[in-house]
């Protein structure tokens, strides 16, 4: 019995951390806080703008340049979350980003890398 409720407790403890990565993650878009954003990238991510072709294993720190320059050229001021959720291990996050330029359909796909989930693909549509 001790072992299931530490098991239990074991679970949660990281479900919970999830989540508040998660909030985290959402929270900064919905500041529209570039840098607070990228600082949950991994240290590799891909990446996708619009209008441009896919880029694979981008560094964290060329990553977080070119995201924070897209919310800087498109004036992005805020998100809007349309869903998020969690499947083995791997959460996602999905939502329009807003801004004076238009708005983009976003995706943000976060993996567990090591003791917390860290951001492994941005697209921006």
């Amino acid at each position: 019995m001790k072992q299931i409720f530490i098991l239990v407790s074991f679970l949660f403890t990281f479900s919970a951390f999830g989540q508040a990565t998660t909030d985290e993650v959402v929270n900064s878009l919905k500041k529209a806080n570039a840098a607070q954003f990228s600082s949950n990238f991994d240290n590799f991510i891909d990446l996708k703008l619009p209008e441009k072709d896919e880029i694979k294993d981008v560094s964290k720190t060329q990553a977080s340049i070119t995201v924070k320059n897209f919310f800087d050229e498109n004036k992005i001021n805020g998100f809007n979350l349309t869903s998020q959720r969690e499947m083995q291990g791997t959460m996602y996050v999905t939502g329009k980003l807003t801004g004076e330029s238009g708005n983009f359909n976003l995706t943000v796909i976060m993996k567990n890398k090591g003791d917390h989930p860290s951001i492994i693909t941005v697209r921006i549509n």
